[in-house]
């Protein structure tokens, strides 16, 4: 009987995002088809420490830390190219039995035939975790180093989209050491551009973490020291007031994708925050009662599909497809958009290359359940691997068989003639 293909679902991280990640996870592993793959979930924890075990997949187990991983089995990846094992960590008293008996061989906890990230944020979307992964060969879902990379960094990010000519904001940016060096002459750079009110952010963080609206420069002194006590770079933007907000998936790969439904989410002041996405818009004491249980993306209170007229809807769709190719992204990304009604004019706002529930929410509204969803992001993972593998890595010739002259060493060094 031919074994079912694992997949390492790995999620959490070094993240101000953690928790969320873990939502996104155990909806992802839930959607998963069982008949055709077995599932290893892999939490990565905030002291940046790899686990496994069944319990992982239960969020209520999540509230009591300790047992929870007291519960696990703490693993690695090696970075070899080709080996797929994910191995237990030798506790103290087995590497010691090991070592008297001359045992070299580590325990494998799992062999991950594909990896379907569900990390968001810093150290985890933004390619670190990527490059591990690009180290090792195994399949993975999503955006590679390049395109996760860029779309972590707002700056970054908006630099592309400008150059491709995608419509994005005004904004400006710098750095932590400039804003601690020369707070004063930063903070007229701001003015003199974009001036009051504008939009503080982190340059490389995610759900509405460190982001403030700013209304004069009192309220820009404070955000700019919040958000960098999350990032080195800081971006600041101009804050459209009669801000009309949109999200747009994109499912596919560089060079073949499609747009989902659009979104118009709900939010309780300026801007939308971690409260509106993650809370469905709670108040700072909770949810009512104190019951309610965050949901990830799919608490966030929303209109879908957006009532927006065709022409808005078809501009939104086919720009979420060309930012999604110009950034290089493969998987399920999603695209959030600002209208100002003011003018009409629309504006990208960021891309999120894994997305909350991995936007999910828009694809069933698309037609597309989530079983099927995670589905194609499977065989997006394993069509990206096919195509790499065609692709030329290292040349035959080995340049030390030759004398090369000026090199290191070369001196009295005997070659071939060619």
């Amino acid at each position: 009987m031919k074994s079912k293909i694992n997949v390492g679902v790995i999620f959490g991280g070094r993240s101000v995002e953690n928790e969320i990640s873990v939502l996104t996870a155990i909806q992802a592993i839930n959607a998963i088809d069982t008949e055709k793959y077995s599932v290893t979930p892999i939490y990565i924890s905030k002291q940046g420490r790899w686990y496994t075990g069944k319990a992982l997949t239960d969020s209520s187990n999540y509230r009591h830390m300790d047992s929870l991983l007291a519960s696990c089995d703490e693993v690695y990846l090696r970075p070899t190219f080709g080996d797929n094992n994910l191995y237990k960590v030798n506790k103290p008293l087995i590497s010691y039995f090991k070592q008297m008996f001359n045992i070299s061989k580590d325990e494998i906890a799992a062999t991950l035939d594909v990896i379907l990230p569900a990390l968001h944020g810093t150290n985890c979307e933004d390619g670190s975790f990527q490059g591990v992964i690009e180290m090792t060969g195994i399949p993975y879902a999503g955006c590679n180093v390049l395109a996760s990379a860029n779309g972590m960094d707002k700056i970054t990010m908006k630099m592309i989209l400008k150059e491709s000519g995608i419509p994005v904001i005004d904004y400006t940016w710098f750095c932590d050491k400039e804003w601690y060096d020369n707070q004063t002459a930063v903070a007229e750079k701001v003015e003199a551009k974009l001036g009051y009110p504008v939009i503080v952010k982190p340059a490389d963080s995610g759900s509405s973490v460190g982001i403030t609206a700013v209304h004069n420069r009192e309220e820009l002194i404070e955000a700019v020291d919040n958000a960098a006590s999350y990032s080195k770079r800081i971006i600041v933007e101009h804050l459209v007031s009669q801000l009309k907000e949109i999200n747009c998936s994109v499912l596919g790969n560089y060079y073949d994708c499609e747009a989902s439904v659009c979104e118009a989410p709900i939010r309780s002041s300026e801007i939308l925050s971690y409260a509106d996405k993650y809370l469905g818009g709670a108040a700072k004491g909770g949810a009512k009662g104190g019951t309610k249980q965050s949901q990830g993306m799919r608490s966030t209170l929303r209109e879908i599909p957006a009532i927006l007229p065709d022409e808005v809807t078809a501009f939104i769709r086919r720009t979420a497809v060309e930012t999604f190719k110009a950034l290089n992204c493969d998987g399920v990304s999603r695209i959030d958009f600002m209208i100002d009604e003011a003018d009409g004019k629309i504006y990208v706002n960021e891309i999120n290359t894994i997305p909350g529930s991995l936007s999910f929410y828009l694809w069933e509204a698309s037609g597309v359940s989530f079983q099927q969803l995670v589905q194609r992001l499977i065989d997006i993972a394993f069509q990206r691997r096919r195509d790499s593998q065609g692709k030329v890595t290292s040349y035959k010739e080995n340049i030390f068989n030759y004398t090369v002259s000026g090199a290191k060493g070369a001196k009295g060094a005997k070659g071939s003639k060619m």
